[in-house]
């Protein structure tokens, strides 16, 4: 087993999160009466890049070619996405003459934002499911997974894009250098790439154990994702930190080539990054512990909770969700159900502890006491957006980074 980078051999456990079936494989009714597929959740740090990583138990096609996630249903992520676009049209100079091309491009969440600029979208989307919601709203898209090959057939066709964007898909694919030297490929000479994930900063730091599952291959350092874009070409010349996701990077990429200045947020990052540690096994070692007691905090807090005969409900039906319920081992006799705003997952049961999936309406028919937030980064939205609860006495809680009720 070698490092999907460097190639250096793996032997050093970051944290082993035991067996759980893929986070958005949801099932039906039907589907109950049938056993589920669990894989090996056991994540490992390469010792020679760092590069944190899941080996492939499942091929990308079985995950993602029909996919449950449309990112429209989160308010906070099209705020993030519309001002994302407005700030690249700003700072690029980008009309009508250029060309943006999205990688997994999703419903059109954030394309037509670009769109509604002046400027030429496309996006490349594995889930046929996904990109025909996105062309009914007028963005054209391939139904294709990217790499060096979808790259080069993209360029034969004449597409040389000024912009390309990725926002959480480098994490999701097994082929890391074949998709970064596609960027290398596709991106016009003067072009700019940017791609957003969440940073392994924030997962270490803030106990974002749940935010590891199948369609999850490698969790990032700046230190690190800087040498994967090096080794084919390309230069990252600015970073910011967002709140997204618990804690998302935005990198900006160049040719070698290309005159854009180092901005100063690069060696500043780096700088930060070795101090703390992420080139070093230790921060690495110690990890696994803390997850174990925060599995046995959160049961804990459910049983105490069940055993005082109150309801507990959950809101969301995320894969880290999925990734905590099963790691945990809760099933419907702690959870009684959860909701979700998405139609496409109402109806559906939570895969491997098959807890139903219901309309936020629920919520407001059955009351219950405590509503566990399982998309903790967006647990402001959802308080608001459910804020009645309180009208009965019911409570929030999350149990990332530590168990919480409020």
């Amino acid at each position: 087993m070698d490092c999907r980078f460097c190639q250096a051999p793996l032997t050093r456990t970051f944290v082993d999160l035991g067996a759980s079936p893929l986070a958005n494989s949801y099932l039906r009714a039907e589907d109950l009466t049938r056993p589920e597929v669990f894989y090996p959740l056991h994540t490992y740090v390469c010792d020679a890049c760092y590069l944190v990583q899941l080996p492939m138990a499942a091929a990308p096609e079985e995950i993602f070619s029909d996919y449950a996630y449309f990112s429209s249903f989160s308010d906070s992520w099209l705020r993030h996405a519309e001002s994302y676009a407005t700030a690249m049209v700003e700072r690029f100079s980008l009309g009508a003459d250029d060309l943006a091309v999205e990688i997994a491009s999703n419903d059109g969440y954030l394309l037509r934002y670009l769109k509604a600029r002046g400027v030429q979208v496309l996006g490349v989307e594995p889930a046929a499911n996904v990109a025909q919601e996105a062309e009914k709203i007028g963005i054209p898209s391939r139904v294709e997974f990217f790499g060096s090959e979808t790259a080069e057939k993209m360029r034969a066709e004449g597409l040389r894009p000024r912009l390309m964007t990725a926002n959480n898909v480098l994490a999701h694919t097994p082929y890391l250098n074949d998709f970064v030297r596609g960027i290398s490929i596709l991106l016009a000479d003067d072009g700019v790439a940017t791609l957003e994930f969440p940073h392994l900063q924030q997962l270490v730091e803030n106990n974002q154990f749940d935010t590891i599952y199948h369609e999850h291959y490698s969790y990032f350092s700046f230190t690190t994702v800087r040498e994967v874009f090096a080794a084919h070409g390309l230069v990252l010349f600015d970073v910011e930190e967002w709140p997204t996701h618990g804690g998302s990077l935005r990198i900006f990429a160049q040719h070698e080539k290309a005159e854009r200045p180092i901005v100063s947020t690069v060696p500043t990052l780096l700088e930060r990054e070795e101090t703390l540690g992420y080139q070093a096994p230790e921060i690495y070692e110690s990890f696994g512990a803390r997850v174990r007691a925060t599995k046995r905090r959160f049961l804990e807090f459910l049983i105490a909770e069940r055993d005082a005969g109150r309801m507990v409900a959950g809101y969301g039906a995320p894969a880290k969700g999925n990734t905590l319920l099963n790691y945990c081992g809760v099933r419907s006799d702690l959870m009684s159900f959860t909701v979700d705003r998405s139609p496409h997952k109402q109806g559906l049961y939570l895969p491997g502890t098959r807890i139903p999936i219901l309309s936020p309406d629920d919520l407001r028919r059955q009351k219950p006491d405590i509503v566990v937030i399982l998309p903790w980064n967006l647990r402001e939205e959802i308080a608001d957006q459910m804020k009645d609860i309180r009208d009965w006495g019911g409570r929030f809680a999350v149990a990332i980074p530590e168990v919480e009720v409020f």
